[in-house]
């Protein structure tokens, strides 16, 4: 038996207790976003940290501007480099009266059509898809003694608060955190027998529009017909940022947008992705993205602009005849290519100014942009990733976009100069961020291996 197979038996005979140890970490409520979880977010943070150390890692619990984060490294045999990096928090669990069982007690549940899956919150995301990662290094130490090639830890702890301090620590340890390939383990398989590797990821701006109008709610009665209504500003700017066509209107919006290659489109072409396929299980029928573009690309390659709430106004229950003071919304732009976010932001808000009635104002709060993120088609360690893939699922790896943004990947690249090949083994119905949250038993076990393949080519 050559020594991969033997790590890769090592994997399947200490399924048990992969299981058992990645249920000790799920039990732990380490919700960023809430203060009343820090201290569960920390003992989450040392439970990764020992876990390592108990396998020969040098690992410790690293201080930022908000909860910890995990930082290891193992020596290995070859020269290659890897920073690996997964967040160890999760999304809070409302609401809890959804959930089947309860969120923070994980346990094996079956699926309507048989599959099994691990049930809890951060089953998926990320906790079940790190130890994926650290389970393969395990079997690599138990049945060798060492780690096919040298690796670093960055497992943190405020992924779904923003990351907000994470560009900030990497900077500050940026020599530490040096690599040649950053492998990153929070996306998904293609469907339960094809895996993936994501190439590009969207970038993000987001920005909270308040328009205000007059000094005080006011009877519509009385002021109706004469007083500017802000709901009505408000949603007429919104209504301008797209055209008839799906494109977005703001100047210079597509700047940097760059056309897919011919190759890439015939592959996704073949993948026959349908909008029947896609928007049935939400319980829609029709695409409402740009016209003239395929689905797939739509949902990954090409620009968004979305409206993710609108406040204004009396919402409460019965009625209140009023002409609102202000309204607001909140607006995310999912970004491509090289689009420049801080421009982007630049133009949507003098877009909206253009658009404000002299006797209006308008206030713009911008959160963090990022950049989008790309793998060249030709880069070595992708064709290494998607050939020990091919060898664990016996299908080709499908190379996509990502229509989501994961921040770190831009940091990555940004401050480190690395280029970042997500792997990740979550499938569509895995709910995460929702009640009922699960990872497929077959995503955990065949990640592992997966993970034990990838790190084995790229020793080679």
């Amino acid at each position: 038996m050559s020594q991969l197979d033997q790590v890769l038996s090592k994997i399947d005979a200490d399924l048990d207790a992969s299981l058992e140890r990645l249920f000790q970490w799920l039990k732990m409520p380490s919700i960023s976003t809430d203060p009343a979880y820090k201290d569960d977010c920390r003992k989450a943070g040392q439970w990764l940290v020992d876990d390592l150390k108990s396998i020969g890692i040098e690992a410790s619990l690293r201080e930022t501007g908000g909860h910890p984060a995990v930082v290891g490294h193992a020596k290995g045999e070859a020269k290659p480099h890897v920073l690996f990096y997964g967040h160890y928090d999760v999304q809070p669990v409302d609401p809890l009266e959804l959930w089947e069982t309860p969120p923070f007690e994980p346990r094996i549940i079956t699926l309507p059509d048989g599959r099994k899956a691990i049930s809890a919150r951060g089953s998926s995301d990320d906790k079940g898809q790190v130890m994926t990662f650290v389970e393969a290094c395990r079997a690599w130490k138990a049945v060798t003694g060492t780690l096919p090639i040298n690796i670093t830890f960055l497992v943190e702890g405020a992924e779904e608060d923003g990351s907000k301090f994470l560009p900030e620590f990497i900077e500050a340890n940026k020599d530490e955190l040096k690599a040649d390939v950053a492998l990153v383990c929070d996306t998904g398989l293609w469907d339960q027998d094809t895996p993936a590797i994501n190439s590009s990821l969207r970038g993000m701006v987001y920005e909270e529009v308040i328009v205000r109008c007059a000094d005080r709610d006011l009877h519509s009665g009385m002021f109706g017909g004469a007083a500017r209504n802000p709901i009505h500003v408000l949603s007429k700017i919104i209504a301008d940022i797209h055209d008839a066509n799906g494109r977005i209107t703001i100047p210079g919006f597509y700047d940097g947008v760059h056309e897919t290659p011919s190759q890439v489109l015939d592959q996704w072409r073949s993948l026959n992705l349908t909008e029947e396929a896609f928007l049935g299980e939400i319980g829609l029928k029709h695409s409402a993205g740009e016209k003239g573009r395929m689905l797939i690309e739509q949902i990954q390659s090409r620009p968004t602009c979305d409206v993710n709430g609108i406040i204004g106004g009396y919402t409460g229950e019965g009625t209140k005849t009023v002409i609102a003071a202000q309204a607001s919304c909140k607006i995310s732009f999912r970004l491509v290519g090289d689009q420049d976010p801080a421009k982007i932001a630049d133009n949507f808000e003098a877009f909206v100014r253009e658009r404000i009635p002299a006797d209006c104002s308008v206030e713009f709060i911008r959160h963090k942009g990022t950049r989008a993120v790309s793998l060249p088609h030709d880069f070595p360690a992708l064709t290494v990733a998607k050939s020990a893939l091919y060898d664990e699922w016996k299908k080709d790896t499908i190379v996509i976009g990502s229509g989501g943004s994961i921040p770190v990947g831009g940091d990555f690249k940004r401050i480190l100069g690395l280029n970042t090949l997500f792997v990740g083994f979550g499938l569509d119905d895995d709910r995460i961020h929702s009640p009922n949250e699960k990872y497929d038993l077959k995503s955990f076990h065949k990640g592992m291996r997966s993970w034990v393949r990838i790190l084995a080519a790229l020793a080679k």
